[in-house]
């Protein structure tokens, strides 16, 4: 009899701890696919504004740029994924930091685009964080840009993230040109082909009113192509990141102080955020020079511009 009962019982034990291997199988699935955007490329840049949505309205100039752009993991856990985009200069070989991509399975939260230069914390639904991976993706100096939660799918064996619709503030590219709206309605969606990978953007560029009411002006798609190459010089990038890599980490995480739970962020700078983006720069160019960056310097940055978001 008890033989019996010990049959029994691994018998219903077996469909769940199938459903855990299953689980774990696709989540180890996803994290090769984040993984593999990893390395050295060409990036060609394309956003067209498509459908038009206002009597009057002009449609804007497509706009297309192209640039070197290494993407280096800078964590890598079995929950979460960091990769950092470095940009060269092919002639002068000139670095940049760009932007950041952080990948968190099944986050309990994400910071949303609420109003100018303020993110609010949100909780992720249940039923939407379910299996989803959330990529948050931020500017170069690691301030907030949006998050979207989505899972990853391999219909036709063809590794597909898209996420969910979310807010985001105006890109660099628009922001300095336009004052006609002031957030953008996106979904995005990353490809992993055969010789990189691509990030689509279903964008809505949006005038979001004191009232709470929204006047939509456009749509756009945006198509940033990474292709692979052996063709760059990607040295400096990496003799870059080995000087200040520290550096930044201790950036990321006094971001991550306000970004980790509510209410969220609030940066006292101007639209371009460049009273941030400078010292901080200038910081990391000391270092590269091989002088000394004290704890306190960083703090000093984030005093004068950053505070807590207002409760909601």
């Amino acid at each position: 009899m008890k033989n019996l009962l010990a049959i029994a019982a691994l018998s219903l034990s077996l469909p769940a701890g199938l459903a855990c291997a299953q689980a774990a199988a696709d989540t180890a699935r996803d994290r090769q696919s984040i993984l593999a955007m990893q390395g050295e490329y060409i990036v060609d840049f394309a956003f067209d504004e498509t459908v038009l949505l206002q009597p009057g309205y002009e449609r804007a100039a497509a706009m297309r740029s192209s640039g070197n752009e290494t993407v280096i993991v800078v964590e890598d856990t079995p929950t979460k994924i960091v990769l950092q985009h470095i940009l060269v200069d092919g002639k002068s070989g000139h670095v940049t930091k760009h932007w950041r991509q952080d990948w968190v399975y099944e986050a309990s939260s994400r910071f949303e685009f609420s109003a100018d230069q303020t993110w609010q914390v949100r909780t992720i639904p249940a039923d939407r964080n379910k299996g989803a991976w959330t990529q948050c993706v931020f500017e170069v100096s690691d301030a907030p840009r949006y998050c979207g939660t989505g899972r990853w799918d391999y219909v036709n064996g063809i590794a597909t993230w898209t996420s969910d619709l979310s807010w985001r503030p105006l890109p660099r590219r628009e922001y300095t040109k336009r004052s006609d709206y002031n957030a953008v309605s996106a979904i995005n969606r990353h490809t992993i082909t055969p010789n990189g990978w691509t990030h689509e953007q279903f964008n809505t560029k949006v005038l979001r009113k004191p009232d709470g009411s929204r006047v939509e002006l456009a749509r756009e798609f945006g198509f940033n192509d990474y292709q692979k190459t052996t063709e760059v010089d990607f040295k400096p990038a990496y003799k870059y990141w080995k000087a200040t890599g520290d550096f930044w980490g201790k950036v990321r995480m006094r971001w991550d102080a306000f970004l980790s739970k509510p209410p969220g962020v609030h940066l006292k700078t101007k639209i371009d955020g460049m009273a941030m983006i400078i010292p901080l720069f200038t910081q990391a160019g000391e270092l590269e020079e091989g002088k000394q960056v004290a704890d306190q310097d960083i703090d000093k940055v984030f005093a004068e511009w950053v505070e807590p978001a207002s409760a909601k």
